[in-house]
């Protein structure tokens, strides 16, 4: 018998822009509790991954989003001492325009920030989420709000 998961976990996250900043949060909860990432979060049985993206994001941040498109699907592995599998996500990130509302933290959110692509390597980012934010650039174009 083993602990592992039976399966993974369907979430969302989302590269929000408002303008040429985008919207980073600070993680207030395991698992990577206080690492800088995107928000996001599970995607609930009946919700498209559009809906959970805006329902994700307006819980943690309390600001309103349009998802423009898919980014990335990414896989996140979380390992016990063992090195099994202790949760697996499959989280697919999309591109977002910010809407309305003024950004703060809530929900799972501690801290949030709009940065510049200038002032990314303060926020201690994985590689994984800088490649998924440099993709959300290119599909979003010249586009600002």
């Amino acid at each position: 018998m083993t602990d592992e998961p039976a399966a993974p976990v369907p979430a969302v996250g989302a590269v929000v822009w408002k303008g040429d900043r985008v919207l980073l949060i600070r993680r207030g909860h395991p698992p990577r509790q206080g690492a800088w990432s995107l928000p996001g979060g599970r995607q609930h049985m009946g919700e498209t991954v559009n809906e959970a993206a805006e329902r994700e994001i307006r819980e943690e941040t309390g600001i309103a989003i349009r998802v423009l498109d898919v980014a990335a699907v990414v896989d996140i592995f979380d390992r016990g001492p063992d090195g099994a599998v202790a949760t697996h996500y499959t989280v697919v990130d999309v591109v977002a325009e910010w809407t309305s509302g003024e950004a703060r933290a809530g929900d799972d959110a501690a801290e949030v920030a709009w940065a510049a692509p200038d002032e990314l390597a303060r926020y201690d980012l994985t590689p994984k989420v800088l490649e998924v934010i440099g993709i959300a650039a290119k599909k979003r174009g010249g586009r600002r709000t």
